[in-house]
């Protein structure tokens, strides 16, 4: 059976009980193996810090501690970012080996300004030497994300990613109309025919909706098939 990576990025959450949903579907397509790894935090504290209008000081460490990101620190979000990564921490790190290892890979990530985290776009570089060896060429791929509203760029940030993922040579799997009725709602509810998504909130306040975990599931599923189906194809060939 296929071996299926899940390979997520999550600050507050939301993306990794998406991609949890992502990888109980892929379990259930069959007998396939499904991994799940996370992109880490920028390791520098200072790369997750914005100081305030007017900080900056001589001493470069009191800058550093003066003040935590606004975006964070205006609410509790930043309790609950540090939170979300303590719950993370049983989760291995992801690594070049780990997309060596798939036969199809699930990638998630929250929506930053209508494309993906510098997280996640750092990760995909550093993994140049897998475009070099045309290690992921043929391999199938599916997209979940999260974003705060329904008008925060959640379509974008799937479409942007989908960029990097064709120079790897991957194969783009969506969620098609047919399979998902449950997006063609007027309800305020993520996902899309370019892949799962949840809303977070304006202030990360919300859970996903039954409904986009299911839709989530269903990703999983269509990606572990699309895997195994060319696997057994290139096996076929040999």
């Amino acid at each position: 059976m296929a071996n299926l990576l899940v390979l997520y990025y999550s600050a507050f959450g939301h993306v990794f009980q998406m991609a949890q949903a992502v990888a109980d579907g892929a379990s259930q397509s069959g007998a396939h193996e499904v991994r799940m790894v996370r992109i880490p935090e920028l390791l520098a504290a200072g790369n997750r810090v914005v100081k305030p209008d007017g900080a900056r000081t001589e001493n470069r460490e009191a800058d550093e501690g003066a003040a935590l990101s606004k975006q964070f620190r205006l609410t509790d979000r930043y309790t609950k970012y540090e939170a979300t990564l303590a719950l993370q921490q049983e989760i291995p790190i992801a690594t070049n080996d780990d997309l060596r290892w798939s036969d199809g890979v699930l990638l998630g990530f929250p929506t930053y300004y209508g494309t993906m985290p510098a997280q996640v776009k750092l990760f995909l570089e550093m993994a140049g030497d897998l475009c070099i060896e045309g290690a992921l060429e043929g391999k199938p791929v599916g997209l979940f994300n999260s974003t705060a509203s329904i008008h925060t760029g959640h379509e974008a940030s799937l479409l942007t990613a989908m960029v990097p993922l064709f120079h790897f040579g991957m194969i783009f799997v969506g969620l098609p109309y047919s399979e998902n009725p449950e997006y063609l709602t007027a309800d305020a509810i993520g996902c899309s025919p370019y892949g799962a998504s949840t809303l977070a909130g304006p202030d990360s306040s919300l859970s996903p909706d039954p409904r986009e975990l299911l839709m989530a599931a269903r990703l999983g599923e269509r990606v572990a098939d699309v895997a195994e189906a060319l696997r057994q194809f290139h096996f076929s060939k040999k």
